[in-house]
């Protein structure tokens, strides 16, 4: 049997960067996987490369429907989820000074609030021994400029780890964070202009001490160990 044959999982934020690759790696090695955006398009061709055994849900983590949504479709594709990787996420460069209460808004929406219902939802599918894996980010500890908004939000993610490990125990389920440095997943590109995204960037790599930035793949190996392997 494939290292993965016969789990189930579910990942937020799954059809690009860490969530895809988390999910690839994943069906590579024999699991099912439903995986969930915002995006359609992004989805649809993230199906079509993943193939069969995986299925895309349009799913937005901030809207309570959506996700009782979701549920019901993991449900149905998966019956019961071994594996719940809460990774969909926005990360925006937002100076102090021209920060709104909508962006501000937004951000907790997405990354705090979504995060904590999404696993709210899914608790039920969850099977005993399963694993659950939060995305946060090096930033909740780091201090860095123009991000404190969604810093905030990541260090949320890891208390909030911390205490839905405590409340999923007595199921034998496991709750980790995982804080990644740096990842080129095209995000940036997509929320800072070409200049600012290439400033930032530099400046990332050059208080990294191995000078650049991780990859994907590097990253959905250590999610995948954490919501499996690590007892």
């Amino acid at each position: 049997m494939s290292a993965y044959g016969g789990r189930n999982a579910v990942i937020t934020g799954g059809s690009s960067g860490i969530g895809f690759a988390t999910a690839r790696l994943l069906v590579d090695a024999g699991a099912r996987v439903v995986i969930t955006g915002r995006s359609r398009a992004a989805l649809d061709a993230a199906r079509q490369r993943l193939g069969e055994n995986a299925t895309a849900v349009r799913s937005d983590v901030s809207s309570l429907p959506d996700l009782d949504a979701l549920a019901a479709r993991a449900r149905d594709a998966l019956g019961t989820v071994d594996a719940l990787f809460v990774n969909a996420g926005v990360t925006r460069a937002m100076p102090f000074e021209s920060t709104t209460e909508e962006m501000y808004d937004e951000s907790f929406a997405i990354n705090v609030k979504g995060a904590f219902f999404t696993v709210q939802k899914l608790a039920p599918l969850l099977s005993t021994g399963a694993g659950v894996v939060l995305t946060t980010s090096v930033a909740n500890v780091k201090g860095i400029a123009q991000t404190s908004v969604s810093s905030a939000g990541k260090a949320a993610l890891c208390s909030m780890a911390r205490s839905l490990s405590s409340e999923l125990l007595p199921r034998g389920i496991r709750v980790n964070a995982i804080s990644p440095g740096p990842v080129d997943t095209g995000t940036l590109e997509n929320t800072m202009t070409e200049e600012d995204a290439e400033q930032f960037k530099a400046a990332r790599v050059a208080e990294n001490p191995m000078r650049r930035f991780g990859t994907p793949e590097e990253i959905a190996r250590a999610m995948a160990f954490l919501a499996f392997d690590a007892t």
